[in-house]
């Protein structure tokens, strides 16, 4: 059972994620890839990653048991929200956190020889460690990302909804089947008997694509209260050429191109010119007709033009 306890200050200082957590979707993806949770939700994804995974996880499945702790380090939680951003927080881990963590994983089972470089915080295993966060991500999850934060987002906008329009604690009641809410504790079901008071510092709850069945928390409760849960899910998301024939049909071949490079990440004319391999004119004009249908949003930065894809328009990148 997780008991999370808030006080007023709490529930004013409760916030959902605004996309997801690319650190936790990196643990969690794995544990589905190791694991048959998820069962024909997960399956396609899981062949189609397979032989990648392989090659990229060896030090993360180090640090992660297939059920069980997982170093709390692997997942620091950051308002920007960007992989980068997880890979420096990573990279920057404080001796102190290093060894505390590593001594609980220590006594659930023996670790790797490489562990020790890593729990006297040697800048070249933490290097090592983040290079390969950083693999297995741009090998497993990238291709899949903008599908990744699209479902996100539709589960996002349905709280942000409630929150607004119910309150607080009308979305804690209702964040998880297993939710039993009576100010002031929040009672969901855990692997373990594990606490959480929240102190005045609000709760991050962090709707997940990965995560399935529980909901998961740090062990360490001084760290940033967060709450990670699992979404629902639909059946193919993963089958690439099926889940943009009809996005295809519905805006063209290349505007559905240049909404796509948009929600990978952010660029300018010019760069979406060049991964659409499209002509400036013909970037430009479908960007516009874009930002008019509300899917990007576009900014003047000096000579150049940012485009960025919209709540909406990841909502439709998700459905294909």
């Amino acid at each position: 059972m997780l008991r999370i306890h808030f006080t007023p200050e709490d529930l004013a200082r409760t916030r959902i994620s605004a996309a997801p957590q690319p650190m936790w979707e990196v643990l969690l993806s794995m544990y589905r890839l190791r694991g048959r949770e998820g069962g024909i939700f997960f399956e396609e994804w899981r062949r189609s990653v397979a032989k990648a995974a392989n090659l990229t996880t060896r030090p993360l499945a180090d640090l992660a048991s297939q059920s069980g702790y997982a170093v709390d380090f692997l997942t620091p939680t950051l308002r920007n929200l960007s992989l980068a951003e997880g890979l420096e927080a990573l990279r920057r881990t404080p001796r102190k956190r290093l060894r505390a963590d590593l001594a609980v994983l220590a006594g659930t089972r023996r670790l790797p020889s490489w562990t020790t470089g890593l729990a006297e915080g040697r800048p070249e295993t933490l290097t090592r460690l983040a290079d390969s966060v950083e693999r297995y991500f741009t090998a497993c999850l990238a291709p899949y990302w903008v599908r990744v934060c699209g479902r996100v987002e539709q589960v996002r906008a349905r709280q942000v909804k409630t929150m607004t329009e119910e309150g607080c604690e009308s979305l804690l009641a209702q964040v998880h089947p297993s939710a039993r809410w009576t100010y002031p504790v929040l009672e969901l079901d855990y692997p373990v008997e594990h606490e959480l008071r929240l102190d005045g510092r609000g709760l991050c709850l962090a709707p997940s694509f990965f995560c399935w069945g529980l909901p998961t928390t740090f062990l360490d409760g001084e760290l940033e209260p967060t709450l990670v849960y699992p979404i629902e899910h639909k059946v193919g998301w993963s089958a690439n050429e099926a889940a943009h024939r009809p996005l295809t049909s519905l805006l063209g071949r290349t505007r559905a191109r240049v909404l796509e490079v948009i929600g990978e990440r952010p660029g300018t004319t010019t760069e979406v010119a060049s991964r659409t391999k499209t002509s400036l004119p013909t970037a430009s004009q479908q960007a516009a007709t874009l930002r008019a249908a509300g899917l990007i949003t576009s900014r003047q930065i000096g000579q150049s033009v940012l485009h960025s894809i919209t709540p909406l328009g990841l909502a439709l990148l998700a459905e294909g």
